[in-house]
């Protein structure tokens, strides 16, 4: 039976939503560079690297509550709905959990070893092509990149995770743990942390994605955001999914605006002559939001400051998404590698999923508030920007496959 989530009747980005979205070897030694000697980690898989060796201490992590009538769910910031099956992910959530300074070190490692297997995997592939073992290499290979495949969707799951953790939001657990006589409760919201991830126009196309998929006011008072709702399981995950993608939307979409703002910015300078605002100094911003996620870091580029340019900068970014072509809004929209696609679903199923069957129960109606739902839709929201950012990362040391 499938019970994969589909995205097709997904709300409010239906028009630009894709189709379809959908091991443990030998002992190492793992540590990170100008670390002291005497540290050691036992790691289950053998990887080739220079660093030296550490001890995980233990590390207390920030403990959430999501409350669900007179029953509740207890979660910490390293319980996710998808757990990471390859000995790369594992390696991963071990590393976040007991030594977070060092998670950076651990995923490149893992990135840089998994494209050497594949890439040797590929060659041998090739050398064998005229041999009796032809076949044999080749379905090899084949193993191979499935594995890594695999491999390198947990590793990005894990720096997904991470970003979460950055900004002390735990990702919502399984909801067949939180829900109790049919109702959903979450709490804290979160909704502060969710939102400080996004620049000032980013946040306001937002909030009006979240009032527009659950029905709930940007100004709402706080007795609309406890007011209760009915919503199917089903339902619900297709919102969920669909805001990932909206997330990824609005990231791809203003990066490439960014872009273009300060390429248009440096033009303009060299035929004017100004010297009030200089190109050199704007590119290397410009080049970090788009590698390593940090819009929200920096304000707005400007040729001044204040409410009124403020005003400008959102309308500037609304003006630029609205105006894009079919070809145009297709091409932002698209997630651009099937890991991502694997990924969104493998995500989804296990958080809306049962808990034994992993199926999707498509006529169970879940008692919730606007504010629990709110929740779910900005960690989706933040979801699909970090994974936009994570892709461009890995795809730099691991060569993704084109969606």
């Amino acid at each position: 039976m499938d019970h994969s989530l589909s995205l097709l009747k997904a709300p409010s980005v239906s028009s630009f939503l894709p189709s379809a979205v959908k091991n443990s070897q030998g002992p190492h030694v793992f540590t990170p560079p100008n670390s002291p000697s005497n540290f050691t980690v036992t790691h289950r898989r053998p990887l080739r690297t220079g660093f030296t060796s550490i001890a995980f201490s233990n590390r207390k992590v920030p403990y959430v509550k999501a409350s669900a009538g007179t029953s509740h769910c207890d979660f910490s910031s390293l319980n996710a709905p998808l757990e990471p099956r390859s000995a790369p992910g594992k390696f991963l959530s071990s590393v976040l959990q007991n030594q977070r300074q060092f998670f950076h070190f651990a995923a490149a490692d893992e990135l840089k070893q998994l494209a050497s297997d594949r890439d040797a995997a590929v060659a041998r592939m090739f050398l064998s092509s005229d041999s009796d073992e032809a076949c044999l290499h080749r379905r090899i290979a084949q193993v191979k990149e499935h594995d890594c495949q695999a491999a390198v969707e947990d590793v990005i799951y894990m720096l997904i995770f991470y970003k979460f953790s950055e900004i002390r939001v735990p990702l919502v657990p399984k909801l067949s743990r939180c829900i109790y006589n049919g109702r959903l409760e979450i709490w804290p919201s979160k909704d502060w942390d969710l939102e400080s991830i996004h620049s000032v126009e980013v946040l306001e196309l937002v909030r009006e994605h979240v009032s527009t998929v659950i029905g709930l006011r940007a100004n709402s008072s706080v007795t609309d955001d406890w007011a209760t709702t009915k919503i199917q399981r089903l339902q619900l995950g297709r919102v969920y999914a669909a805001s990932i993608l909206y997330g990824y939307f609005l990231k791809s979409a203003s990066s490439r605006h960014q872009l273009e703002r300060c390429l248009t910015l440096a033009h303009q300078e060299r035929l004017n002559h100004r010297n009030s605002l200089q190109f050199p100094d704007l590119l290397p911003c410009g080049l970090k939001s788009l590698i390593f996620g940090h819009v929200s870091d920096m304000q707005s580029v400007s040729l001044g400051q204040g409410p009124g340019r403020q005003e400008k900068n959102l309308e500037e970014l609304r003006c630029y998404v609205m105006g894009f072509d079919p070809e145009m809004l297709q091409r932002c929209a698209k997630l651009k590698s099937k890991e991502a696609v694997s990924l969104i679903q493998k995500h989804s199923c296990a958080l809306f999923g049962d808990e034994q069957t992993g199926m999707l129960e498509t006529d169970e109606v879940i008692l919730t508030s606007f504010s629990s739902l709110k929740r779910l839709v900005l960690e989706a929201v933040a979801f699909g920007s970090f994974l936009w950012d994570i892709e461009e990362y890995v795809d730099t040391v691991y060569k993704l496959k084109d969606n």
